[in-house]
């Protein structure tokens, strides 16, 4: 995978791709095993965001679980996990009205007593000051391009910080053929659908005997509400309307910090009609009465998106390959039912980091570290996705309504007789580009216009990401074949790249006769969600790093 470029390299213990929640509590649990064993361990840690926390997104209801066990003391530290759930509903919305319906039929688990709203950038921005406390060597805005192999084809390092290549892929005056970073160990943390982690699968065969990734799209807004809207603590759930009973998906609404209002929505990229826009479902669904009073006289002050893990215990890769492992969502360690992964997250990072501790201080490098496998395999993780494995499938298969029912009955069941469940483990069936119905077979939805007070458009929301890429780059997002979106995806599905796109990066144009349509990529308004990666029918379009620092810049979300 890497070219034949001569480049300066940096030795290093262990390398982490990736500043999330999983790399930033490898980074930190490493130093600390170093420090109660007084030894040093070297680590750098690249991130491709301009600073820790910049390409964060998510809800964030955040279950504790995993800070208590890094950082015992978290609060006497002053991690940002500042507002305890107070209220806690679960309300199903028709047209008008709603049914906010009684928690006591779901797991405990499901229940969100003892958990925390949060942005969780500024929770990673927080570990990353942890991190660097204690030693570990952060390089924010340093895009990694590929892998670096050693002769046996195990993974011994990363490319970085690629710079000064122009939309031609020219070389330029500022060209920097980037950095190696080599280590004895590489952990890849990049998120959902990382484009490492992605090459990584295919060479090791990690996903061979697994079942399909199952992916989200989640989109998320920040607004501050006046007072006698705020109402600290509170946390809804969503489900139905605007969506149908076939289509998965809900909306959230979390109250927290200074009069902050998260709001947000996730469509299943399992959909089947290529006529739907989640963007456009997301605004929609703002305009309920139960909705809109958590926004009535308030501002929106952020926006972005970004792909989610739902594929859940049967879609969970091999994770270890010769020379590294994969952690946190490059990994799919999210519970879909309790739309929670970060706590799961964290204790990826510091099962690796035991694993790979204890591996060098016996003197072994770039092997295959399968105490992390086990150490998974024996953990709270494993045991949770198992428990609620079905829950998705079920979604799938049965629809909102039915397959919530049955899939909270299996919940019981399975959590109940350890791990026992009726239906045994069952399968997703097929990926969510496969999922994607033909055009002709569905009535395309006409969504009302925005009315830019509750409901906005694509661009003015990109806007509010700060996203920002240099023009003057080869574009990131990389069709295999230039033609498909034309000739394919637009007579037999409507391209929907168009429409599952949250923030207006790919277009149709035609000339002035309606006619000779052409497939446009606006790629300075990506904001990394990698949804198109995911969900292009024809599988045609390759999400790649841009330059490093290129992207969104999210405040508090």
């Amino acid at each position: 995978m890497s070219e034949d470029v001569e480049r300066e390299s940096m030795e290093y213990d262990v390398v982490i791709v990736g500043g999330g929640p999983s790399g930033l509590s490898a980074a930190i649990r490493l130093k600390q095993l170093a420090a109660e064993a007084g030894t040093d361990i070297s680590v750098a840690l690249l991130e491709k965001g301009s600073e820790i926390g910049a390409h964060i997104l998510s809800g964030a209801v955040i279950d504790p679980k995993g800070i208590n066990e890094l950082f015992p003391n978290w609060k006497e530290l002053g991690a940002p996990l500042e507002t305890p759930v107070t209220e806690d509903h679960y309300i199903m919305l028709g047209p008008q009205g709603d049914l906010d319906i009684p928690l006591f039929p779901f797991p405990k688990f499901m229940h969100n007593d003892g958990n925390y709203i949060a942005s969780l950038g500024n929770v990673c921005r927080w570990l990353g000051q942890q991190a660097e406390a204690l030693g570990v060597e952060i390089y924010p805005g340093m895009a990694v391009s590929d892998g670096v192999f050693d002769e046996r084809g195990g993974l011994k390092g990363v490319v970085a910080g690629v710079f000064g290549v122009d939309k031609n892929g020219e070389k330029t005056a500022d060209y920097q053929p980037g950095v190696e970073l080599h280590g004895k160990y590489v952990f890849v943390a990049e998120g959902v659908r990382g484009s490492l982690a992605k090459q990584l699968k295919a060479k090791f065969g990690l996903n061979e005997g697994r079942d399909y990734e199952k992916y989200g799209i989640g989109l998320k807004e920040l607004w501050q509400v006046p007072d006698e809207a705020f109402k600290p603590g509170y946390v809804a759930h969503f489900v139905g309307w605007p969506l149908d009973d076939k289509t998965g998906g809900g909306g959230f609404c979390y109250h927290f910090g200074d009069n902050y209002v998260a709001i947000g929505y996730v469509v299943h990229l399992n959909y089947r009609n290529p006529w739907l826009s989640p963007f456009d479902e997301f605004q929609r669904l703002k305009t309920h009465p139960t909705v809109r009073k958590n926004l009535e006289g308030g501002k929106r002050i952020a926006y972005g998106a970004r792909a989610i893990s739902e594929g859940g215990f049967q879609a969970v890769p091999k994770l270890y390959f010769p020379g590294g492992v994969l952690l946190g969502d490059s990994a799919g360690f999210v519970n879909v039912p309790r739309i929670k992964g970060t706590h799961n997250a964290m204790k990826s990072g510091m099962l690796a980091a035991e694993s790979a501790f204890a591996a060098i201080q016996a003197g072994r490098a770039g092997d295959e570290l399968v105490e992390y496998a086990t150490a998974y395999e024996n953990s709270w993780i494993r045991k949770e996705l198992y428990g609620v494995r079905n829950a998705k499938p079920l979604l799938s298969k049965l629809g909102t309504f039915l397959g919530g029912a049955v899939g909270v009955f299996d919940m019981h069941v399975t959590n109940l007789f350890g791990g026992f469940s009726f239906f045994g483990t069952l399968k997703h069936g097929k990926s969510d580009a496969a999922s994607t119905g033909e055009a002709d077979k569905y009535k395309p939805i006409v969504y009302p216009k925005p009315d830019g007070v509750i409901t906005f458009d694509k661009l003015s929301s990109v806007f509010l990401s700060n996203t920002n890429h240099d023009e003057n780059q080869p574009a990131h997002l990389k069709l295999k074949d230039p033609e498909v979106p034309i000739k394919v995806n637009l007579p037999k599905y409507g391209e929907p790249a168009r429409l599952y796109c949250p923030a207006g990066v790919y277009e149709v144009l035609y000339d002035d006769e309606g006619k000779n349509p052409k497939f446009q990529i606006n790629f300075q308004n990506c904001v990394h969600c990698k949804t198109c990666d995911i969900k292009d029918p024809s599988q045609n379009i390759n999400w790649t790093t841009p330059n490093g620092g290129d992207g969104p810049n999210y405040p508090n979300m």
